[in-house]
């Protein structure tokens, strides 16, 4: 395969040609069930747990940048990496969690956006979260990867909602920027969970294989070699992932910041403590900040949602099908990947399921916390692992500087398990 020029990587050379796999990602991570934690956060502590995701914002980045590095470099998945480098059993219990994680996830996200649907459009709440299953799956399976890319990417302007959220809103700015830039904590149950909570949301594994699969899928689609065989390429390919990565995830922890804002200023400030989805805090809002702020935050959730679900759903049959050296990636058309599509109806699915058991979506959320929790911190390990593995890497492993803040990244994880656990 002949290498393209490297001007020819990305046509048009502007900022948003070369985004792809980090806005995606980084959109995906503030998800329907991400907005709950953090309208949550806001509520119950106003800005004072706001510098945690100014904290957040450099780790998350590192440890996207790399799995979206290994992806490019490697041209494969986290977890064939892990099933060529490490041991079967590391993989099949990585895979295993977080295949439970994701499908809970999908169950509280599809119930979710029903639920803001209903906020909206008073109608059957599960025929709603049907018919978001069906339309996810469909979007998948049958719309070509290179246009279905592009629709996931312009998905992510569904994410201005919240920012359009605060100019509906009064906002003592002084304070949010105390909040951002003067820790505050308490060592009591309620700001261990809160602080769990907001770092667990953030960095979560399904982002991990999302990312570094889409890489792949890139490589695919433009006909370009993994850089370990083109290494003429990596200059300008590791500073594409560079821009994506940093804008993306910039772009979702400002999200997650407005998210927090809307509800401090609204729900805080009214003495409003205790919110338990992410439909109740676009409620919770409409007698303080309107009928405007109301109904983007709603309209909000449903665009997160649309764009969170398939993340979820492809995620786990990447994961499964590298486990299995099945066929896959959503540029394949699904009667030469017929598993893994199978995959992603089945995740699917499984999560609409439990919307129909009844099942308690913030207790469910809860487990899926736990999962990621200890999910995060021995993936994040191995995967650093891989990333300095020349084995793996050729000679593009990562920086001695990447390595050490992906390292701070997964120290700071650790901590925010154990945390967890002991809270």
């Amino acid at each position: 395969m002949t290498e393209p020029p490297a001007q020819e990587t990305r046509k048009g050379g502007s900022i948003f040609s070369a985004l792809g796999p980090g806005l995606v990602t980084g959109a995906a991570d503030d998800d329907p069930s991400g907005i709950g934690t953090y309208s949550q956060v806001g509520a119950q502590f106003g800005f004072s747990l706001s510098w945690a995701m100014v904290f957040a914002f450099p780790l998350l980045a590192a440890i996207q940048a790399i799995c979206a590095r290994i992806g490019a470099t490697t041209g494969r998945g986290i977890a064939t990496n892990l099933r060529r480098h490490y041991s079967p059993w590391l993989l099949r219990g990585m895979v295993a969690l977080l295949l439970v994680a994701n499908v809970i996830n999908l169950g509280a996200d599809l119930g979710a956006m029903a639920a803001a649907v209903h906020l909206l459009l008073p109608g059957p709440l599960l025929l709603y979260t049907l018919g978001f299953a069906v339309v996810s799956v469909a979007l998948e399976v049958l719309v070509p990867y290179a246009r279905y890319a592009g629709v996931l990417k312009w998905t992510t302007l569904s994410l201005f909602a919240y920012i359009a959220v605060l100019c509906a809103t009064p906002v003592d700015w002084p304070a949010v920027l105390r909040g951002m830039a003067v820790p505050a904590f308490a060592l009591d149950h309620d700001h261990a969970m809160g602080l769990v909570a907001l770092l667990g949301t953030t960095i979560s594994p399904y982002l991990f294989f999302w990312q570094a699969g889409q890489e792949v899928e890139e490589q695919r689609r433009r006909h370009v070699r993994p850089l370990y065989l083109a290494p003429r390429q990596a200059g300008p390919e590791l500073r594409r992932i560079r821009t994506d990565t940093l804008v993306g995830m910039g772009f979702s922890n400002l999200t997650a910041q407005a998210i927090v804002i809307a509800t401090a200023v609204t729900l805080h400030a009214h003495g409003i403590l205790d919110i338990t989805s992410a439909d109740q805090a676009a409620m919770a809002l409409r007698p303080f900040a309107g009928d405007l702020a109301f109904a983007l935050f709603a309209l909000g959730i449903v665009g997160t949602g649309l764009l969170a679900v398939p993340v979820l759903a492809g995620s786990a049959a990447y994961a499964l099908s590298e486990a299995l050296r099945w066929n896959e990636g959503l540029d394949r058309a699904p009667r030469d990947a017929r598993a893994f599509y199978v995959a992603i109806a089945l995740a699917t699915f499984a999560g609409l399921g439990m919307n129909f058991l009844g099942i308690n979506p913030m207790r469910a959320l809860y487990w899926t916390a736990v999962i990621n929790g200890l999910l995060a911190p021995p993936l994040m390990v191995v995967t650093m692992l891989i990333a300095r593995n020349p084995r793996a890497m050729g000679h593009l492993v990562i920086s001695p500087a990447l390595a050490a803040l992906g390292w701070v990244a997964t120290a700071a994880m650790t901590a925010v398990a154990l945390l967890f656990l002991w809270a």
